[in-house]
């Protein structure tokens, strides 16, 4: 049972950020600093990647741990555990099909997907950014392949 009342547990999730989170403000500051220019909430594309790299069509998501399903192996049981539990696995059992449809849509697209965990963004910022600028070094090697065996 929850320990809020209806208008409590209402006034706290409208407080819940789609955008602008701090995961996501992290990873663009960095990426700015790299001079890595890119689109943010971008609504063209399915599912809204929180980071679009349009030049390179890379989409980035940034994924919260319990939202996303991190683990899911073992934060199941725990959930299976709690109160409401019906409802928590149903919804982040939801988001992780959707996450993979998504994903789906954008490579058929012809989209480049990345999706990071809030805690390796917070932790690991500079992998993160390798991995994006590994991912369009192979993009533009592949474009100069392509144009290389243009007649």
């Amino acid at each position: 049972m929850d320990r809020l009342t209806k208008e409590q547990r209402r006034k706290n999730m409208q407080h819940i950020k789609p955008q602008d989170t701090k995961i996501e403000v992290l990873l663009r500051k960095a990426l700015w600093k790299k001079g890595i220019h890119y689109r943010k909430n971008f609504k063209g594309l399915p599912g809204t990647p929180d980071i679009v790299i349009t030049k390179y069509k890379i989409a980035i998501f940034c994924d919260g741990e319990f939202f996303h399903g991190k683990d899911w192996e073992i934060l199941k049981p725990r959930l299976q555990k709690g109160s409401n539990s019906e409802f928590w696995i149903s919804k982040i059992s939801r988001n992780k099909e959707r996450d993979d449809e998504i994903n789906k849509k954008l490579l058929f697209m012809g989209w480049t997907v990345i999706r990071f965990w809030g805690d390796d963004i917070q932790n690991h910022t500079d992998e993160c950014i390798k991995v994006i600028e590994e991912a369009i070094f192979d993009i533009t090697l592949c474009i100069n392949d392509y144009i290389e065996d243009l007649p």
